[in-house]
């Protein structure tokens, strides 16, 4: 239960060494980071923060992670250290403290054993940068992961789930993307929302299904993915709303463009997708804008 040295610094402990402001001053701790359920008491001469969140899996924290890690950094953006280990805090891990600032992330488990969720949530918050990128698509996917996870049947979700809608912004020169609907021309979605996945190992993933030898020799070792797999967008939220799953139609002209479930779904690489919102490839066309001199024009 007593706080473990991780980085010069830098300690990691339990709740309960919170409790000894003779430990802290001994090892020169001027400020404390607890993620708990509860609000430890306050130690005198000693900076507190406090993340009220219960040490599950499930607990989001890589929101927080920026908020958490802002005390510990010398200057606003510290890149990896090669080689750096991850800790409870990893922002400070690869950005140790001044030395006369010291942090002490404490776990309310007493041996110091981070739960899985919180070691994903690190290894995602490390791949961006040791930033939360609310544009990644790491991020996306796993905040899509987090309310799958939570909603059996979501009633109300979050107005930052969803991508903006193409048609309700102004339409100038972008790198981006464009697709749309291959019946109607509606704008559906940009190339930012896709969020790829690794490919999946082709028809073998499909053994539960009764396909036949000669249909699993046709294909390749690798099929491509013959849908996009997206983030929502605005234009999806009536369709959402208090289901599980369900298809997807074009809000213009009601054509079916593909489906989704909070689930997930299989592409037809193989890969498990979760949660899934696909749109078939064969229902849209790609829209590339590009320049040229002073005017521009459309690809498709």
């Amino acid at each position: 239960g007593g706080m473990v040295p991780v980085l010069p610094g830098l300690y990691v402990g339990g709740a309960e060494s919170c409790s000894s402001p003779e430990a802290l001053s001994a090892a020169g701790v001027v400020a404390v980071l607890t993620v708990d359920a509860d609000e430890p008491p306050a130690v005198p001469g000693v900076r507190a923060m406090h993340v009220r969140a219960r040490d599950e899996p499930g607990a989001d924290l890589l929101s927080r992670l920026d908020e958490c890690a802002a005390p510990a950094r010398p200057s606003a953006r510290c890149p990896p250290q090669p080689g750096a280990p991850l800790s409870p805090v990893p922002a400070s891990a690869h950005c140790p403290p001044q030395p006369t600032a010291r942090l002490s992330p404490l776990s309310s488990r007493p041996r110091h054993r981070v739960n899985p969720g919180f070691q994903r949530q690190l290894k995602l918050y490390e791949a961006m940068g040791c930033a939360v990128d609310t544009s990644s698509v790491l991020y996306k996917r796993y905040r899509l992961e987090m309310l799958s996870e939570r909603f059996s049947e979501p009633q109300d979700l979050p107005r930052e789930v969803f991508a903006v809608d193409p048609t309700t912004v102004c339409q100038t020169l972008n790198t981006e993307v464009l697709y749309r609907c291959r019946k109607c021309r509606r704008a559906l979605f940009r190339s930012s929302s896709i969020l790829s996945h690794t490919e999946g190992i082709g028809p073998t993933a499909f053994a539960h299904k009764r396909i036949t030898d000669s249909a699993r020799l046709s294909g390749n070792s690798h099929e491509k993915c013959t849908s996009y797999f997206i983030e929502p967008v605005q234009w999806m939220e009536p369709a959402l709303l208090g289901v599980m799953e369900g298809q997807l139609l074009c809000p213009k002209c009601t054509s079916k463009l593909g489906s989704f479930s909070w689930r997930g779904d299989q592409c037809s690489c193989g890969r498990w997708v979760t949660p899934a919102f696909q749109i078939h490839k064969s229902r849209v066309d790609e829209v590339r804008t590009l320049p040229v001199g002073n005017f521009q024009s459309a690809k498709t």
